[in-house]
């Protein structure tokens, strides 16, 4: 049964504590914070096998609606550093910084992380409290100023651990309050001595009362922390400026005018203004973004130095401890010029660094791609409904992660795609994907490592926009796949500058359109059997098959029975040694040896991934459904080079007839329009750049 909160608001000090030491409400620092957010129920850890290696994943990362993607080492790296910090580590006086190309994602997961978290805090049980000085009148020196907030949001718990100078009397103040000896440890290993003015403020308060802390209540009230990413409290981004009006006043804030008017002690810590600056509003338990945090000016820097390694503001010798976690962001650019600099070191020792790739994961990307094109449903410059093709995002999707796979003599782009992936790619193995990436991994310069360098979701976007610019687009009211080829080549020539990247890209890019001609010749063949799943079916017929071929109890009449991993029903199916051997022809496979060791191959991958998908259906082995569409149609039509012949030359009623009913098909079961199905059908039949 839920605990009742406390709904006083805002109360006295005592009552704050004493709802602490209840339970209906909590005080902890912000790493505690965090640690509770994202692994508070066990149920929503998992374990997941990126590139062969064991990684978690957690459930609050993926539930959103627009929630990350992939990014499981960053997520790993950034939830072992939170939780060292809320158990004492040193990553507690340490910052986390996310270093690599733009538009691979960094802002996007630190905003996240930030949204995240103001509503795990806007939930009552976990609200945020801070105090106020009230009733200032009566003690004199302040003007019109009659009550004062705590500028850093300090915790009241703070505050009750410093309502006396001798820590003793503080403890034995908590357990007037009803604390037991493990609450009292636990609060003090959260322990903070008070901001210079809070201090300051509390100490003519006491002097006021002639120590009389009976009354102490008159003059303090408890009250909730605002959660506003607008007013950048809880949560707020400090992004570098130019050299001429980026100031340290941004971070720290300034001595305020307005308050030396009514304060009458100069030398009294509140006349500087805290809120202005950045740190302020984020220190009682929030979250700093830095952003772009090496592009700021030398000063800048060092102030953040002070920041991360002591956790407190200093402004002319006064203090204000902070309870911030801490998050940077830059690109590689920035960061290798900043190291050129070797007296910054300090700094980057006082940072754990993470170099974030870009999207390795085809698959993935299909999500990310999907982010970029937008789930509003589109319309034309008049007004009129846009259609999207069904194989856009898959063309965008293979084209980008191509360029983001280095060169290798042991993989090709494409298996090194695939692996990544967790897809079939001939005999190469995830082990070798794994020597690669080691390998890769360990170069001194971070943009040869692994996924460093490709076109990112910024380029992305660039493409869509060049897509929907076009005219054939808004005259033909879809946003057809193949021309998005054309976008994605503009943006390579417009936006890389490095000629040896833009060869490698536009490279990638042929790679990536042959892949798409591949895959759109299962449509082909769906429509041409009229049946969405037609390829899929001659697939796992093949499988089936050169699984059953060798069984025991297969009969003279060539028919093997099995139980489908799928449905669990008993199936059978003919072993057809014709349609064997013809699809492993078209793999190339010539000797008994050969196809031998294919079988096996296939068989193995099976048994691997029916474990993890009883779904799987080798669609993904773009060699093999490719053979095995070849077969299709030969064996229907005399192949591939027949059926487009009939497609290209409709000039008789029949192959009219074929063209229309392959069009309604693909219009009412395939998710074309008239246009995108039309254009397919027409590149299908253009051989130009077919392998």
């Amino acid at each position: 049964m839920a605990k009742k909160i406390l709904q006083k608001s805002p109360c006295s000090l005592s009552e704050h504590i004493i709802s602490v030491i209840n339970g209906t409400r909590r005080f902890e620092n912000i790493f505690r914070s965090m640690v509770r957010m994202i692994i508070g129920d066990s149920l929503s850890v998992h374990k997941v096998t990126v590139n062969g290696k064991t990684l978690y994943d957690y459930e609050i990362f993926r539930t959103h609606k627009k929630h990350i993607i992939g990014m499981y080492e960053e997520i790993n790296s950034f939830v072992s550093f939170i939780k060292d910090a809320a158990e004492g580590g040193s990553s507690r006086e340490m910052a986390f910084v996310l270093i690599g190309e733009p538009g691979n994602g960094k802002t996007f997961f630190v905003d996240f992380i930030s949204s995240l978290y103001r509503d795990f805090i806007s939930i009552p049980e976990n609200n945020r409290f801070t105090f106020r000085f009230k009733n200032l009148e009566k003690i004199g020196g302040y003007g019109k100023i009659t009550s004062i907030e705590s500028q850093t949001y300090e915790d009241p718990m703070i505050l009750a651990m410093n309502l006396f100078e001798d820590k003793n009397a503080n403890i034995d103040y908590l357990k007037k309050l009803g604390a037991s000896k493990q609450q009292i440890d636990a609060f003090y290993e959260d322990y903070r001595p008070l901001g210079a003015d809070t201090l300051y403020i509390y100490e003519q308060i006491k002097d006021y009362l002639d120590n009389d802390f009976e009354k102490i209540d008159d003059f303090i009230e408890v009250i909730k922390i605002p959660v506003s990413e607008s007013r950048g409290v809880l949560t707020g981004k400090y992004a570098a400026k130019d050299k001429i009006t980026s100031s340290a006043v941004d971070l720290l804030g300034d001595e305020s005018i307005t308050r030396l008017l009514h304060i009458t002690d100069p030398s009294n810590p509140h006349r500087f203004d805290l809120r202005r600056g950045a740190l302020a509003r984020v220190a009682g338990g929030g979250i700093h973004f830095a952003d772009e945090i090496f592009k700021n000016k030398r000063d800048l820097v060092q102030v953040y130095l002070g920041v991360i390694q002591n956790r407190t503001i200093e402004i002319e010798g006064f203090k204000w401890p902070l309870d911030t976690l801490i998050i940077a962001t830059s690109n590689n650019s920035e960061f290798a010029r900043f190291l050129e600099e070797k007296e910054q070191a300090p700094i980057v020792d006082r940072c754990r660094l993470v170099y974030m790739s870009h999207n390795t994961d085809y698959k993935l990307q299909q999500e990310l791609t999907s982010y970029a094109i937008g789930n509003r449903n589109k319309t034309t410059y008049t007004g009129e409904s846009l259609h999207i093709d069904p194989n856009l995002n898959y063309a965008v999707s293979v084209a980008f992660t191509l360029t983001r796979m280095p060169r290798n003599e042991k993989l090709t782009p494409v298996e090194m795609m695939k692996l990544a992936a967790g897809d079939v790619a001939g005999e190469k193995s995830i082990q070798t994907l794994n020597e690669v990436i080691n390998k890769l991994n360990s170069e001194p310069d971070i943009t040869k490592r692994f996924g460093q360098k490709g076109l990112g979701h910024r380029n992305l976007g660039r493409a869509i926009q060049i897509l929907l610019e076009k005219s054939e687009t808004q005259e033909g009211k879809c946003m057809y796949a193949g021309d998005v080829f054309d976008a994605i080549e503009n943006v390579i020539i417009d936006y890389v500058q490095d000629p040896n990247d833009r060869t490698k890209y536009l490279e990638d890019l042929k790679i990536g359109k042959s892949l798409y001609r591949k895959n759109i010749m299962t449509s082909i063949f769906n429509a041409y059997m009229d049946e969405p799943n037609a390829i899929e079916k001659d697939v796992m017929n093949y499988v089936n098959m050169i699984i059953g071929i060798d069984a025991k109890n297969l009969g003279s009449d060539r028919i093997w029975a099995y139980k489908d991993p799928q449905t669990g029903k008993l199936i059978s199916v003919k072993i057809d040694e014709t349609f064997i051997n013809s699809v492993e022809e078209r793999l190339g496979l010539k000797t008994n040896e050969q196809k031998q060791s294919y079988r096996t191959t296939i068989a193995k991958i099976y048994g691997q991934k029916l474990i993890q998908n009883p779904n799987y259906n080798f669609m993904d082995n773009n060699d093999l459904v490719k053979a095995v569409t070849d077969v299709r149609l030969k064996s229907d039509i005399a192949g591939a080079g027949s059926l487009v012949g009939a497609l290209a030359n409709r000039t008789n009623e029949e192959n009219q007839l074929l063209y229309n009913r392959m069009i309604s098909t693909m219009t009412k079961k395939l998710n074309y329009c008239n246009t995108c199905a039309q254009k397919t059908i027409e590149y299908f039949c253009t051989l130009d750049d077919a392998d």
